[in-house]
């Protein structure tokens, strides 16, 4: 009699402790799979990174497949649906790299996206934990079979700039010629026999010159051509910091950039390369890297920071320190600019980090006292062009200074975090200003600190 009795508490006493047990796995655990949070692209000529974020980690299978080339990544823990679709429709008709992207439920809980290439690719596929306002983030980075060389891209850039001057100056001396050899028209006359035209007399041929070949240590000095890497902060996943009316670091300094570029190949023997012209990210280690391969004589990054107040302002000029910062708040820079690897998302498992990350250490005594002369430079033309943060060059561990052969320096253009120098940076005015002042003072540099010659001449 009594059994049935105790029955229902039995039943009772179960629902409870498996209650207990539900409330013990959290929602996490007992959620079907992972959200799909956004999804994004970003296509460049170096490299294309398409990034997949959700609100818990994502594992992922993946393989090449031939004829035609595609990349096949086979993620588990996920459903279909409409945020991971939109991927499709994320790819551009100029990506370099991707043709198209498909996506399907391959089995329950395994999402199949297929990624059509235009061209045979090394793909790098790996995770990023959350970091500042991003959550789980799975990224795929197409990289091409062989690294495009950024020396020669310069040289072919220079070689064309050359050959269009060229062929401006020959249109424009023989349309002089032309008209210099159509017979003048005969003078008006009353009755009688018309004068004949006056034949225009040939143009005598210049005479063969050779130039005087210049001394050694002088055709060292000027005859060569000074390269200028520009390097834009941030980028792609990595906006840097945003001003209160939401203009992006990442946006201005490319702009700025940009322009700088157009007036340094205005320059006589001086041409600009850039660590990246469109929006994607490149790791700190990789600008430094970029510079080197094009034998750059400078290196100046351009930024627009934000500070912890927005009373902060005035345009700043870093350059490396091998010991502590010359102040608290370039310390406080410098710890944020170093923070854009983890940000933009790098590979801590490429082969080559480790590697290029030691040469960030080999920075030298001589490096610093150029980049030293470089900044102040700089500074001195920046100043003349609107406000100055502090009237000196301040020095810090910015990790992107430390290539060790080249004179490097980070420009704080205003900060973005202030309306007003927000304001400014959006000026197209302020940018034009702004760019004529860094090429001025780059110019003023090598005005007193000629470069050497070097064994490769480009």
């Amino acid at each position: 009699m009594t059994a049935p009795a105790r029955r229902p508490n039995s039943r009772r006493a179960a629902l409870r402790t498996m209650g207990g047990a539900v409330l013990l796995l959290g929602r996490a655990d007992i959620a079907s799979g992972a959200s799909i949070v956004a999804v994004r692209v970003w296509p460049a000529a170096d490299y294309t990174r398409v990034t997949i974020e959700s609100d818990a980690a994502l594992a992922q299978k993946h393989f090449l497949a031939e004829n035609p080339n595609r990349l096949v990544i086979d993620i588990d823990g996920l459903e279909l649906s409409p945020a991971l679709r939109d991927l499709v429709g994320k790819v551009r008709a100029d990506d370099p790299f991707i043709a198209g992207v498909r996506a399907g439920q391959n089995q329950p809980r395994v999402v199949r996206v297929v990624i059509d290439l235009k061209q045979p690719t090394a793909p790098q596929l790996f995770t990023l934990a959350p970091v500042a306002a991003y959550q789980h983030r799975l990224v795929f980075d197409l990289y091409p079979t062989q690294e495009r060389d950024p020396l020669l891209a310069l040289i072919r850039d220079k070689d064309a700039a050359e050959q269009q001057a060229a062929k401006a100056v020959q249109d424009a001396l023989g349309e002089f010629i032309g008209k210099m050899g159509n017979p003048v028209p005969p003078l008006a006359q009353g009755p009688g026999p018309a004068l004949p035209p006056i034949a225009a007399a040939p143009l005598p041929a210049p005479p063969q010159q050779t130039p005087a070949p210049l001394p050694p240590a002088v055709q060292g000095r000027i005859d060569r051509l000074i390269v200028v890497a520009i390097d834009p902060g941030h980028g792609g996943e990595d906006p840097g910091a945003s001003g209160p009316s939401g203009l992006h670091e990442k946006d201005v300094v490319l702009k700025i950039a940009l322009q700088l570029r157009e007036r340094i190949n205005t320059l006589p023997n001086m041409r600009a390369m850039l660590t990246r012209d469109a929006d994607f990210f490149v790791p700190l280690h990789d600008r430094v890297r970029k510079a080197q391969r094009v034998q750059a004589d400078l290196f100046v990054s351009i930024h627009a920071d934000a500070f912890i107040t927005p009373q902060a302002r005035g345009a700043s000029v870093f350059a490396l320190s091998q010991g502590g910062a010359t102040s608290a708040a370039a310390r406080w820079m410098a710890n944020r600019e170093n923070a854009a690897d983890a940000i933009g998302g790098v590979n801590i498992k490429a082969k080559d980090a480790s590697v290029l990350r030691a040469l960030l250490d080999m920075s030298t005594t001589a490096q610093i006292r150029d980049s030293l002369r470089l900044g102040g430079e700089v500074l001195g033309q920046i100043g003349r062009v609107g406000k100055l943060h502090k009237g000196s060059v301040e020095q810090a561990g910015f990790a992107v200074l430390k290539a060790p052969d080249i004179p490097s320096i980070l420009v704080e253009s205003a900060f973005i975090s202030n309306p007003e120098e927000e304001a400014r940076l959006r000026d197209p005015q302020y940018q034009t200003q702004l760019v004529n002042a860094l090429a001025l003072g780059i110019q003023r540099y090598f005005a007193k600190n000629p470069p050497l010659a070097r064994s490769r001449q480009l």
